[in-house]
């Protein structure tokens, strides 16, 4: 019988992805090949659906926007995983009336709590999404890594701003609601029952530097970032902060 892990197609990992990328696989591994049930909360154009489908698994894709969903249809479709992965137009705090309780193996929450309105609501849904033993993977701002972009870039009072804020917004122009760190995201998972297991930083240096740099040795840029992803206080710099936690069996 064909499985998942015979199916696997390993995803096309950059330095922009390769930490978040290396956690997922583990997951997946865990497995043992079983098909799993993937939720992706606010996953619009499919860049981690599709290749999850890819490697044997269902995905639903949750997403307010439906130009996304549209081209994430598109996306599915091109690479022969339509069957696999469904498009739900929806906010993830109303999750519940769109994802069974207790239904997902695995879910993925990136870019999602900086923008809603309550991300405490969102991440309790989840939750309630995930059945015991069910992992979830998110993906926030770090607020170090703004305030510093900020700085570098001679925006003082913005970054100051963007300090001083308990939320880590810099003001009205600001396109994000909120920022976190390591310990203010940890703390939010664990308020609703989550365990954290992995944190990581992702795009460490990556959005640091220039793009002659980049593209001159992308894989030593890859290994650098992984070698960097869990170490403090490197981590702690990078543009994005990559949690991974699991909703305890009892």
């Amino acid at each position: 019988m064909e499985t998942a892990s015979t199916r696997t197609t390993r995803p096309l990992v950059t330095a922009r992805t390769a930490a978040v990328w290396a956690v997922l696989r583990r997951e997946l591994e865990r497995h043992d090949g079983r098909e799993l049930t993937v939720v992706d909360v606010g996953g619009g154009t499919g860049g981690f659906a599709v290749p999850l489908a890819q490697s044997g698994h269902r995905v639903t894709v949750v997403d307010a926007s439906p130009d996304a969903l549209a081209a994430l249809t598109r996306r599915a479709a091109d690479a022969g995983v339509a069957e696999r992965v469904r498009a739900v137009q929806g906010d993830g705090d109303a999750l519940a009336g769109l994802v069974e309780p207790g239904s997902a193996d695995l879910i993925l929450c990136h870019s999602v709590l900086e923008v809603v309105d309550q991300p405490a609501d969102v991440i309790a849904a989840v939750t309630a999404a995930l059945r015991p033993g069910g992992a979830v993977s998110v993906l926030v701002a770090s607020r170090a890594a703004a305030v510093l972009g900020r700085a570098v870039n001679g925006h003082l009072r913005s970054a100051f701003a963007l300090a001083d804020d308990p939320e880590g917004h810099a003001g009205a122009r600001d396109t994000l609601r909120r920022r976190y760190d390591a310990e203010t995201a940890g703390a939010l998972l664990r308020s609703v029952g989550l365990e954290v297991e992995e944190t990581h930083g992702v795009r460490v240096l990556t959005d640091l530097l220039p793009a002659s740099v980049v593209e001159e040795d992308p894989q030593a840029l890859l290994d650098l970032e992984l070698a960097l992803a869990a170490r403090p206080p490197f981590r702690d710099i990078a543009s994005q902060l990559h949690l991974f936690a699991r909703r305890p069996r009892s």
